[in-house]
């Protein structure tokens, strides 16, 4: 056997071969990575928009059993909520796990409306979400966000 048979039977990749294998992966990643973040955040708020109406459905049955809605308010970083009764009454976060839920749930009364006449719910993201923003829902039917897909292409918050 000679030294050309046997470097001809060891042969591996070459640098160059290893090189298009990394800069492919490379460009997959590129185009695969956004795209999978935003189905994430889009799952988040689908999530958010569902625990909104869960949540109106438990205000308006609190309002036909004590004349007025509750507010409340729920911190970003502890999860408190104030009054803390409305933790035991109402969902204050979206999702299963209340201990790092996608977003915090919150009530308030409409503008200068009283508590008898309307409540405004919100949903706000605990991490970043530029395009939707805090999502919210009030009794009489309205929806909003105040992300910058507010103004431009409000399918994105509630399609």
């Amino acid at each position: 056997m000679n030294n050309t048979t046997k470097r001809a039977a060891v042969r591996g990749f070459t640098l160059i071969e290893l090189m298009v294998v990394v800069a492919v992966i490379g460009i997959l990643a590129a185009i695969a990575y956004p795209s999978y973040t935003e189905a994430v955040l889009k799952g988040r708020r689908a999530q958010a928009r569902t625990a909104l109406l869960e949540l109106m459905q438990q205000q308006e049955r609190y309002m036909t059993q004590r004349n007025a809605y509750l507010a409340f308010s729920t911190d970003a970083t502890s999860g408190a909520t104030t009054p803390a009764s409305a933790s035991s009454t109402f969902k204050v976060h979206s999702g299963d796990n209340a201990s790092a839920p996608a977003y915090w749930l919150s009530a308030a009364r409409c503008g200068d409306q009283a508590l008898t006449d309307c409540v405004l719910l919100t949903a706000k993201p605990t991490r970043t979400d530029a395009s939707a923003g805090s999502l919210t829902l009030s009794s009489t039917g309205a929806k909003g966000c105040t992300g910058t897909a507010a103004s431009t292409n409000f399918r994105v918050c509630w399609p």
